[in-house]
């Protein structure tokens, strides 16, 4: 048998805070991997919270670093999230030695901590090969060939054709189950407070700003039967709080959604339903916020973006402000409140300016909703990329350190520094007081 190293490395960056976060693409990797003739062992450096909140969320711990010299003219600190060093490297010692490393790369701009860990593991133990995957070297191959360490950068999903570029290192696996072991029996988090659900992978919606179209090919959804399985698993290890992860959680909701919040009703779980990413309130209608309430949904976010018609269009079309006006009308029927229901609002958008910004929060609180400001981050492949990379705003070899979101609007559009700290203050203080 071979012995596999996952890891999910830490979060450099400016804030930094734990919604329900998992590496599910680390965890489906797994997942796909215990088919093989391997034992897998895991360390998620980012598996640690300082400072516990409702619902299973929290702080991370922070280590404050100097930002990289091109980045300190910023005046925000900057710093590594997750777990000391110190422990990390407890964690190695405590291993046998790995025949391969997998290290997740998750958001583009935060590379330094998949590339930190490459490096201890390479010091540790450096005839054994590193595999780089994850949502980071998707979108920025070129730069993760060159400047991780890694001996091997994989793209997209996985599948088998991992299993062949394995063996180019060395690594001959042989299949010995029938079937996979699901991410959530490997026991990698033994006393979780949340648990995470993919009920679909994909999105049937081309946004000009999202990669989720380029990182997925097509659009899935499970079975509700499967996913309720999922759910009842997790229930039996004492887990209350469930996140979903889809970019469209929502779609086909009489066939996908529907059943599923049913079975949970049925089921009696008694558990408590997250949606934090933005849910398309085109396809919310009076049956399906009724069904949410009863499920146990207490997290609701909305996406919405800009309330500008014209721009609403141009970057996808898949939300007009009627649409989420009638949203939230059979959310307040069903007896959700502005405590449970969010709408994003984004800036930094290409052509965006402040002004549109603050139209959309004050229309969003004649709607008695929390808004929570999204700032936009470029992402190779998508339609505001190559926007950006033909008015010239952009570089295709820019480093992925500058599509920080926290970094886009204030290196890239006319916005000051101040004049976002004052938007953020309001949309804050409103959140907090109304």
């Amino acid at each position: 048998m071979y012995h596999a190293l996952l890891i999910n490395p830490w979060i450099y960056d400016y804030a930094a805070v734990n919604m329900w976060a998992r590496p599910l693409g680390l965890l489906k990797v797994a997942e796909f991997l215990s088919q093989f003739n391997l034992n897998l062992s895991y360390i998620d450096c980012m598996d640690r919270i300082e400072k516990p909140k409702p619902y299973g969320m929290g702080k991370y711990p922070k280590t404050f670093l100097p930002a990289p010299e091109f980045l300190q003219k910023i005046k925000r600190r900057y710093g590594r999230y997750g777990i000391s060093l110190e422990e990390f490297h407890r964690r190695l010692k405590r291993l046998d030695k790995p025949d391969i490393v997998f290290v997740t790369g998750i958001m583009t701009y935060w590379y330094p901590g998949a590339f930190l860990a490459i490096d201890l593991c390479k010091r540790l133990w450096p005839t054994v090969p590193v595999v780089l995957g994850g949502i980071y070297p998707s979108l920025f191959p070129e730069h993760a060939r060159r400047f991780s360490g890694a001996d091997l950068v994989y793209s997209g999903r996985v599948g088998y054709n991992l299993i062949d570029q394995l063996k180019e290192l060395g690594i001959s696996l042989k299949k010995v189950k029938e079937k996979p072991v699901p991410y959530y029996r490997l026991n990698f988090y033994p006393e979780p407070s949340y648990g995470v659900i993919l009920s679909s992978e994909g999105c049937p919606f081309r946004c000009s700003y999202c990669a989720s179209g380029i990182l997925w090919k097509g659009f899935r959804q499970k079975s509700p039967e499967d996913i309720l399985e999922e759910i009842e698993f997790q229930v039996s290890m004492g887990i209350r709080d469930f996140a979903f992860y889809d970019d469209a959680l929502l779609y086909n909701r009489e066939t996908h959604i529907k059943p599923l919040l049913k079975g949970i009703i049925e089921a009696e779980f008694n558990i408590r339903l997250h949606a934090p990413n933005g849910l398309h309130a085109r396809y919310l209608d009076e049956e399906l916020a009724l069904l949410m309430k009863r499920a146990g949904f207490v997290t609701i976010r909305l996406s919405l973006e800009t309330t500008n018609p014209e721009r609403q269009k141009s970057t996808g079309g898949k939300v007009f402000n009627q649409e989420l006006e009638r949203a939230i009308k059979h959310l307040n029927k069903a007896g959700f409140g502005k405590k449970e229901i969010g709408v994003y609002l984004m800036y930094g958008l290409p052509g965006q300016e402040l002004r549109e910004v603050y139209q959309g929060v004050e229309y969003l609180k004649g709607l008695n909703v929390r808004i929570h400001l999204a700032e936009f981050s470029p992402l190779p492949g998508t339609h505001a990329w190559h926007e950006l990379i033909e008015k010239g705003t952009l570089q295709h070899d820019i480093d992925p350190l500058l599509t920080n979101n926290t970094l886009f609007s204030l290196l890239f559009c006319s916005y000051k520094e101040e004049e976002i700290r004052t938007l953020k203050n309001a949309v804050s203080e409103y959140n907090r007081t109304s």
